[in-house]
């Protein structure tokens, strides 16, 4: 085992970590720019987290062992996909782990624990959400998989780290039919399983359109604050595997420690121009109606079908 592989699998881990609520932060001062207004800063989704951080614990009345753990499962989950996933070193100590399999299910285990959460409130609103999260899921990692799966033909592989190595050793098959398709699938689950726009608006409470917000309703404090850095950490990582696989320039592919730090500052400056991108592109976009969502995710599943079987062809398998 490299140490500078593992201290790269450390470093890309404490990155996601302590720059997600940054992330959030810069993503809300361009939309608020965009929008015409001066914004609370970039380092307000930090403060809000210690505002939480200190208050008072409060658990709902009725509720169990799910609506408890699944603040701190939702954190660990995404901080193990954080690990796993080649975002600064295709060589560490878990690279050979890093397998397209595991970190769906891993992503899809934080999903689940948090529908649990809302079912366990009893409210309504937790119902409601839970019962809409789940069916934007069952669409959602089904083209996750497909969309990665079509970049793996061409490397043979599904390690996530076999993939991104071949990708930055051969861009040129970014540029094919195969990678295009993939990439506007793979774009499209972003947006749908981190509840932003046009799938989910992360900003309202509106009761008839909430997603996300309704299984977390019943959150306060310490619990809430768990629950926020998760889904920040959750975009930071799923926006880095877009950049990862997509524009793998500037990955480390050895032990070099200086390669290494170099790639933690691209992926930063990488995930931070997707999250001022995608805040942009909000300004613009409008909720779809929330029988409109299985639609466009059935049209990303068809993308990413497509992606496959266009790869499967140019590689004459």
């Amino acid at each position: 085992m490299s140490a500078v592989g593992a201290a790269a699998m450390v470093a890309q881990t404490a990155v996601v970590a302590g720059g997600a609520p940054w992330l959030a932060g810069l993503m809300r001062q361009v939309r608020a720019r965009l929008e015409g207004r001066a914004g609370p800063g970039l380092g307000q989704p930090w403060r809000d987290l210690r505002k939480l951080l200190r208050k008072r614990p409060v658990t709902a009345t009725g509720t169990g062992w799910a609506f408890r753990t699944a603040p701190l499962l939702l954190v660990a989950t995404t901080a193990v996909v954080a690990t796993l996933v080649p975002l600064a070193s295709t060589d560490t100590p878990v690279s050979d782990s890093a397998d397209l399999i595991v970190v769906v299910a891993l992503l899809a285990l934080g999903t689940v624990s948090l529908a649990l959460a809302g079912l366990d409130t009893g409210t309504a609103f937790g119902g409601m959400g839970a019962s809409r999260e789940m069916t934007v899921a069952a669409l959602v990692e089904p083209t996750l998989l497909m969309a990665v799966f079509a970049l793996s033909i061409p490397a043979g592989s599904t390690n996530l780290a076999a993939i991104v190595a071949g990708a930055a050793h051969d861009p040129a098959r970014l540029a094919t039919p195969t990678g295009l398709l993939a990439a506007f699938a793979l774009a499209v689950v972003v947006l749908a399983e981190t509840g932003r726009l046009p799938v989910d608006n992360p900003s309202t409470h509106l009761e008839l359109t909430m997603i996300h917000e309704a299984m977390v309703l019943e959150y306060a404090g310490p619990d809430l604050a768990l629950v926020e850095l998760g889904a920040q950490m959750r975009l930071t990582v799923l926006l880095g595997l877009l950049a990862s696989l997509f524009t793998p320039w500037g990955i480390a592919t050895g032990a070099g420690a200086a390669a290494v730090l170099l790639a933690l500052l691209l992926f930063a400056v990488k995930v931070a121009l997707l999250g001022a991108l995608l805040a942009a592109a909000e300004v613009f976009w409008a909720k779809v109606r929330l029988f409109r969502v299985p639609e466009l995710l059935a049209g990303s599943f068809l993308l990413a079908l497509l992606a496959v079987a266009s790869s499967y062809f140019l590689t004459g398998e």
